[in-house]
């Protein structure tokens, strides 16, 4: 008895010990980690976009991954600029871009005093793999910032989870990232993995010289057989009857985009494989992800991925749904046959993967960049006033402008550069005047909240003091401001108000908004076992990246701000 009770107390001491400084989370089941984490990436699939065309979906795609895994409904990005490199650097690195530094598609640099792109490097190259490559299409204008064809991801300031996962085990896993969009592709792959994507010059994958010093076999081979030709002369065909589309009678609205010889009813024609716009009109279609599909498979199998007890990584950004929503809207035939055929695409890639790997042993995780806004048009055939878009060009020279430099006492052309959504102001010119940039911050910003369509203006210097209201949206502004990368004042328009000119072509949307159509994204873990549940409390993609480190026992991305989510854990 004494004995037992000398046990009792020694029990109840480590007890008392290790709440007061309690273990690490482990997995409730301690098993082996996946031998494959494959993350998708729908490139702005807003989070309602599935479910909302789920009657022309399949068994085996999102609803496998609904039926089959742990869905997160209510996830929101906590970044004001919603673009494309700026999500899926968020989702690598488990962070905001005020510190994983990618601020927006392209920023100004003021030290070259120029446009920049996100992950343009000089120091590299591009890889020839057919043709000479210039990716600069009016389809995708921000690179046309660019002054170097070589691709990095130097510019991202933050580890990513591939990079963790390489360095847990000792760079023994193969980690690739795949996109049709080249910072799809480079921002997921991180410092330490090898990263493909889509040349609409030469209708193949490539790769610059910072992975790679010649393209591997396989690459060449599947280069070699042109698959993308295969499209030529063929259109883009509804894959249902008309009848069966929730858009089916809504199809060739005036509001949308009609790309040239593209049109805006089905079918839309590729065109013909020496056309001009023949590889970008298979990225404004399900072609796109067909190509990325076809390669990700080739890429498995060539590298062996899963096929061992160490985890490997892939990323696989879908970039159609992004391309499909500029040009003809969230809500029109297009965009809801285009997810029908990605969600066959979806199961395609899923029986592949569950052939070559196995699914119980691959943790599958889906989410988005971004979502996407509704086009004015529609809102308007719906009876929503209020939405339009905002003409930016020539603000500066409105006469409430003219007014304020003249109060300010400052002549001469005062902003320098403008890209969505950062105005930046000429700093030399306002220390050559001898005029305070914080008070001229301040009074330009006051000056733009004049403007109809304009939510806030926020300067730059007001999130460097810290002298701002703690407001949902200036604090998704904070989140986005690096002091080495932002502009001097940051445009939040209002809801459903948006710049619909891509570098002269006028498109049907454009998303980058801190609103919830941008911020709102699906969550969904499946495979390895997890069990089927929906969970509805608020979380951020933020926490992606944590918990997959979380699972493989690895530390956490440098920059990490997310939490681990409990149920993908199994606690």
């Amino acid at each position: 008895m004494i004995r037992s009770h000398r046990l009792l107390s020694q029990a109840a001491l480590i007890s008392c010990l290790f709440s007061a400084f309690p273990l690490a989370p482990v997995l409730a089941e301690e098993r082996e980690p996946p031998r494959l984490i494959l993350q998708i990436t729908v490139d702005a699939l807003r989070a309602d976009m599935p479910e909302r065309y789920r009657a022309v979906l399949g068994e085996s795609g999102f609803r496998w991954l609904w039926d089959n895994g742990i869905t997160y409904n209510n996830a929101n990005y906590q970044h004001a600029n919603t673009e494309t490199i700026v999500g899926h650097v968020s989702l690598a690195t488990g962070t905001t871009p005020s510190r994983h530094g990618m601020i927006g598609n392209v920023w100004f640099d003021r030290e070259q005093e120029r446009l920049v792109y996100n992950i343009e490097d000089a120091d590299y190259r591009l890889l020839t793999a057919g043709a000479d490559v210039d990716d600069q299409t009016e389809i995708d204008p921000t690179q046309k910032a660019a002054s170097a064809d070589g691709r990095s991801p130097k510019a991202i300031l933050t580890s990513t989870f591939s990079d963790e996962l390489a360095l847990h085990f000792n760079g023994q896993s193969r980690i690739f990232g795949v996109s049709v969009k080249d910072r799809g592709a480079v921002s997921l792959a991180g410092q330490t993995g090898k990263a493909f994507w889509f040349s609409k010059a030469s209708g193949e994958f490539v790769t610059s010289n910072y992975y790679y010093d010649a393209y591997p076999d396989w690459v060449r081979e599947w280069n070699e057989k042109q698959l993308a030709q295969t499209y030529a002369g063929k259109s883009w065909s509804l894959l249902h009857s008309a009848s069966e589309y929730l858009f089916g009678k809504a199809d060739d609205q005036d509001y949308e985009t009609d790309f040239p010889g593209f049109g805006r009813t089905f079918p839309h024609p590729w065109g013909e494989g020496d056309d001009k716009y023949f590889t970008t009109r298979l990225t404004l279609s399900p072609a796109g992800d067909e190509l990325t599909l076809d390669f990700t498979k080739a890429l498995i199998r060539a590298e062996a991925l899963g096929q061992d007890r160490l985890t490997d990584y892939l990323s696989v950004s879908f970039s159609s749904t992004d391309y499909v929503g500029h040009v003809f809207g969230a809500s029109s035939l297009e965009s809801e046959d285009n997810l029908a055929r990605l969600d066959r695409t979806l199961s395609d890639l899923l029986a592949f993967v569950d052939d070559a790997v196995g699914l119980e042993r691959t943790l599958i995780v889906l989410s988005a960049d971004h979502g996407q806004p509704e086009v004015p048009g529609h809102l308007h055939a719906r009876g929503f006033q209020g939405a339009a878009y905002f003409d930016v060009e020539g603000v500066d020279k409105l006469p409430v402008f003219s007014e304020l430099k003249k109060t300010l006492g400052i002549e001469g052309q005062l902003v320098e550069a403008f890209f969505q959504p950062y105005i930046y102001l000429d700093q030399q010119l306002m220390a050559e005047q001898g005029v305070d940039r914080g008070r001229v911050e301040q009074a330009f910003a006051s000056a733009l909240m004049q403007l109809d369509g304009i939510a806030a203006a926020i300067p730059s210097s007001a999130l460097r003091t810290g002298a701002f209201p703690g407001i949902p949206v200036i604090d998704s502004v904070l989140h986005n401001y690096h002091p080495k990368r932002s502009g001097d004042i940051y445009v939040v328009f209002e809801p459903n108000v948006f710049i619909n000119d891509f570098d002269g072509l006028e498109v049907a949307s454009v998303h980058g908004s801190p609103w919830r159509y941008d911020t709102h994204v699906p969550v969904i873990f499946a495979g390895y076992g997890l069990k089927p549940a929906t969970i509805s409390r608020a979380i951020t993609p933020y926490d992606i990246a944590p918990t997959l480190s979380a699972l493989i026992g690895a530390k956490q991305p440098s920059g990490a701000t997310g939490e681990t989510l409990a149920e993908v854990l199994g606690q």
